[in-house]
This record gives C-alpha cells, structure tokens and sequence, in this order.
C-alpha cells in the first residue's frame, strides 16, 4: 500500500529522476526560467526551493550540501551569490509555474517555471498596480499624501458643519411656514363646524 506517498516518480528509476532534477535545477537556476511538463515542474520545486532556502545562510556546510544535491559549481555560484540575495526577504514560494497548453506530439500538459524575483515584467505591473477597495456604499476613495489629506478632512469638516447647519435652519423655517399654512385652516374648520 502507498498511504501518504505523495512523491511523484514520474515514470523513472531513482537514480535517472535524482539525475533530471539535479539537472533541471542547475538549468533553472542559471537561465532563470525553463520550460518542461507540469509534472516534472511541480517535482521540480518541490527539489529546488529547499535548495534555496539553504543558500541564505552562506556557510560552507550549507555550499557542500547544495552541491551534493545540484553537483554543478556554476549553479551553486550562482545560487549563493545572486539568487540568495534577491530572495533573502521572501519567506519561501521562490518559483512559478505558468502553465502553456498543451504539446502537439503526445498532448502533454506544458509551463514555464521561472523564478520569481526574476520576472521584470511581473514585478513592475506589480509595484504600479494601485490597491483599491471598493465598497458598496458608494464614493470613491483616492489614495494621496497625508498632510493634504488632513488639509481636506478639515475644510471638509469645516463645510459639513456650516451646510449641516443651513440645513437645519432651512428645515426649520420650512416646519414653521408648513404649521402656519395648516394653522389657519384647522381653525377655519373649527368655525365651520361650530357655524353648523
């Protein structure tokens, strides 16, 4: 039985598949991006991003062990000089699999992985990317730098104070002149009843 054997074997013997992902990842890891199956990307992440995450403490231990696992020097150089250093702030999820479609000869599903600090193009849409909430109530809220936007709550104040204010009084007067026009007739009804 194979209860909680997640691991994919993808069809290969042990020492073929630890040969493909050691070599898809030293690909990986000096292209920046590959393109494969869904399949072998998935297994593939599953390999390569404990690897970087051991590339954040720059030890020799931690080199030695990286390179048991890639046994390709240019990837480990490169791995713990530069990659190491654009995703020494991202706490794990160091790739991404884009999916293609699917291949013409055997119908297989196909993706880009790349990674993820890598992809210029997604991080800029990212970063200029504007955060909007919208809600039901209506208006709309513009995001702008805090001292004009205290210069515009107070004068906002200061305006829903004097119209609120109008508005009382112009309510007000109209309550009055609206009791003074029924006024009179109520008691031109109190006549005509006591006429009669």
């Amino acid at each position: 039985m194979r209860h909680n054997k997640k691991f994919n074997h993808l069809g290969r013997k042990s020492a073929h598949r630890k040969a493909m992902l050691s070599n898809m990842a030293t690909s990986l890891l000096i292209h920046k991006r590959i393109k494969t199956t869904v399949a072998k990307a998935k297994a593939l992440r599953l390999y390569v991003e404990p690897l970087i995450t051991k590339s954040k403490t720059d030890s020799t231990h931690s080199r030695r062990v990286v390179f048991s696992y890639l046994r390709s020097k240019e990837a480990v150089t490169e791995l713990f000089r530069e990659i190491s250093m654009k995703v020494a702030d991202r706490p794990g999820g160091y790739t991404r699999i884009i999916k293609l479609g699917n291949r013409l000869g055997d119908n297989a599903e196909m993706c880009m992985i790349e990674l993820v600090d890598y992809n210029e193009h997604m991080l800029s849409t990212k970063e200029t990317k504007k955060k909007s909430r919208r809600s039901r109530r209506g208006g709309s809220k513009t995001t702008a730098p805090e001292a004009k936007t205290e210069e515009k709550t107070e004068v906002k104040v200061e305006v829903k104070e004097e119209t609120k204010a109008e508005a009382k009084t112009e309510v007000k007067e109209e309550v009055k002149e609206e009791v003074k026009k029924t006024a009179p007739k109520a008691s031109d009804d109190k006549k005509e009843e006591k006429a009669e």
